[in-house]
């Protein structure tokens, strides 16, 4: 996975949280950040569902786009 470097501004407290958290997990305090941010983004759960997905991208492709012109046709 590439990494991008990036700036953030975080309340004082948040940051400071972030890492006690870090340190007692002896994890960098980046590690954390995108773990909340993952957790609150529902990523996760993408990723686990793509690991279990017995299709492959095209096929899933396929699928999204049959879904959505069905949805999108007139009733």
């Amino acid at each position: 996975m590439q990494r991008t470097r990036t700036t953030l501004s975080l309340d004082s407290r948040v940051l400071r949280a972030a890492r006690i958290a870090a340190a007692r997990a002896g994890k960098r305090d980046s590690e954390i950040v995108e773990e909340a941010l993952r957790s609150y983004l529902g990523l996760g759960v993408v990723d686990s569902v793509r690991e279990r997905a017995a299709m492959d991208a095209h096929a899933a492709d396929a699928l999204a786009y049959e879904e959505l012109h069905a949805s999108r046709a007139p009733r």
